[in-house]
């Protein structure tokens, strides 16, 4: 799970975009936009330019949660771990391997000492069931002459007048085989362990979708990163105290916490004011890719 948090503060510090770069970001994005038409773009008097910093404070936290529940398999001669090997373990205690940090997957593992042997339910340890289609008996009523074994007053050629067919589902038998225990008679039980492990993505309190930036902090930890302190904007501070608060209350009482990280980046954004057809508008670019937001274009295409 991760939390995002978009601070703006206006700075001269910070490369604003030219107007060029500002023209043809907008050109970019109203392309995408079928309704938008392009002339507006490339027509706009700029007015002023005016530079952010965005700051993006990011905690994620990498967890898992564990649960248990019967399973069983064919028994094909494979070794029985059952409890004379041992007592089994809790499920917190059984030895897992992990995937790489901060991603997410679900894995499940058979807990040791668990296995016991026993005759398949399905099949009460035959191997076979008795066939659905004919009812065991081998035979199925012939579809063409409907069993009577004549059509249009002649010998039916299909059943050769018997009014029967061999079933084609079990081919005459009367069983097919379990595929409970696939044939072998036997179904090893065990108790199956899941455990996903998440590091879910949360939503950002900003309407800008930023896909990256400049790195500012970082910080990893093994179980719990520590808040922020000392850093210039206390907007950061806070959130990242409230953020590691609330991940801890909400995450600890339902699973473990395997690691977090947080995370300060830097994001340029300039916010772009324009005139066009004698009327003021604007947007932002925002990003390393000139990415842009716009609420109100000065005109759109219509159809008729």
């Amino acid at each position: 799970m991760h939390i995002d948090l978009f601070i703006c503060t206006l700075t001269d510090r910070v490369p604003t975009v030219s107007e060029d770069v500002a023209r043809d970001a907008l050109l970019q994005f109203v392309g995408k936009k079928w309704t938008y038409s392009s002339k507006p773009a490339k027509n706009l008097i700029f007015k002023e330019l005016k530079p952010f910093t965005v700051y993006r404070y990011r905690l994620e936290t990498f967890t898992e949660s564990r649960s248990s529940a019967w399973e069983s398999e064919p028994h094909t001669g494979q070794c029985v771990d059952g409890p004379q090997n041992g007592v089994s373990p809790p499920p917190w205690n059984v030895q897992v391997s992990y995937p790489p940090k901060f991603t997410n997957a679900v894995q499940k593992v058979r807990v040791p000492h668990s296995s016991f042997l026993k005759p398949c339910h399905r099949c009460h340890g035959n191997g076979k069931v008795r066939c659905t289609h004919c009812r065991g008996r081998g035979l199925t009523r012939c579809m063409f002459c409907h069993g009577s074994g004549h059509s249009r007053n002649r010998r039916c050629t299909t059943c050769h007048g018997r009014g029967r067919k061999r079933c084609v589902s079990c081919h005459g038998k009367g069983y097919k085989g379990c595929l409970t225990c696939n044939g072998y008679r036997n179904l090893v039980h065990f108790i199956q362990l899941t455990f996903p492990i998440v590091s879910a993505r949360g939503r950002s309190v900003s309407s800008l979708e930023v896909k990256s930036g400049q790195k500012a902090l970082s910080h990893n930890a093994f179980w719990q990163v520590y808040p922020i302190e000392g850093f210039p904007d206390q907007d950061i501070c806070y959130a990242s105290k409230g953020a590691i608060q609330n991940h801890l209350l909400k995450y600890s009482a339902v699973s473990r916490i395997l690691q977090q990280r947080q995370m300060i980046e830097l994001v340029p954004l300039t916010h772009v004011y324009y005139a066009y057809s004698g009327k003021d508008y604007d947007y932002f670019v925002f990003g390393r890719e000139n990415k842009v937001h716009t609420t109100i274009y000065p005109s759109s295409c219509s159809i008729l």
